[in-house]
């Protein structure tokens, strides 16, 4: 095992161990920290439901769905914001300003526009991690070599193959950099979109478990999240990578 690793197991060791000290050391509100066995088991009996993994598919489906759609349309919108400076720099103030806005005060015009279903929080993903992809692509274009580009229009390229000739090659680790980030942004409006007004999905599950003081399945089901959230976003680097 390297050093580096060491210090990590070692790190997540420390902070199992403090968590089970503040469960069993009475300051809290019985139950609200339940002890590590009891959530060990908890997430034991949640993998055994069958609704479990209905209701994961319903989250899988809004937050992929989602997230695809935000690729697409941000890494389109950013290489052609790049692409013309004077149109960068005319659409920034409200580019940033709508980046910085919380994305979940747009769920009730969702709600009107698409239902209470599924669609709607697929809009919100889309919508919550477009802009993460949208700057890091227009950002990453302004960096290009502009010998490549001086090139492409001297063998007089099309848009077409400008694009996936020239941009798309240079612009990998910016489409990386904010597919990571907008995906994590993803996870979290589909969860909140499903705390407020759903009635199937992970999100749905965590607040009805909290609702009859489940804490223990409470506590799973974020585990739950929590290692898928991280097992994917590896996944994302691992593909990058390659």
């Amino acid at each position: 095992m390297s050093k580096t690793r060491a210090i990590q197991v070692a790190t997540l060791i420390v902070i199992l161990g403090i968590y089970e000290m503040l469960s069993r050391s009475g300051r809290f509100y019985q139950g609200a920290i339940p002890p590590l066995g009891e959530i060990g088991r908890a997430f034991v009996v949640q993998l055994a439901q069958p609704d479990l993994y209905l209701n994961l598919w319903v989250t899988a489906y809004e937050v992929v769905f989602g997230f695809a759609i935000a690729m697409a349309v941000g890494v389109l919108l950013g290489i052609v914001l790049g692409a013309a400076p004077l149109l960068g720099t005319v659409v920034a103030p409200f580019i940033d300003s709508l980046a910085t806005t919380p994305k979940i005060i747009f769920l009730p015009i969702a709600m009107l526009l698409v239902g209470t279903g599924p669609p709607s929080k697929v809009l919100m993903a889309a919508l919550s991690a477009i802009f993460p992809v949208m700057i890091a692509v227009a950002a990453g274009m302004r960096q290009i070599n502009p010998v490549l580009i001086r090139v492409g229009r001297s063998f007089r390229c099309s848009w077409w193959q400008m694009v996936t000739k020239i941009y798309m090659p240079s612009l990998s680790q910016p489409i990386v950099s904010g597919a990571r980030l907008g995906f994590g942004l993803c996870i979290v409006i589909t969860l909140l979109s499903e705390i407020k007004i759903s009635k199937l999905g992970l999100g749905f599950l965590t607040i009805d478990a909290y609702n009859h003081y489940q804490i223990p399945q409470m506590y799973a089901l974020l585990l739950l999240i929590f290692v898928i959230a991280v097992g994917t976003n590896a996944l994302i680097s691992r593909l990058a990578s390659r």
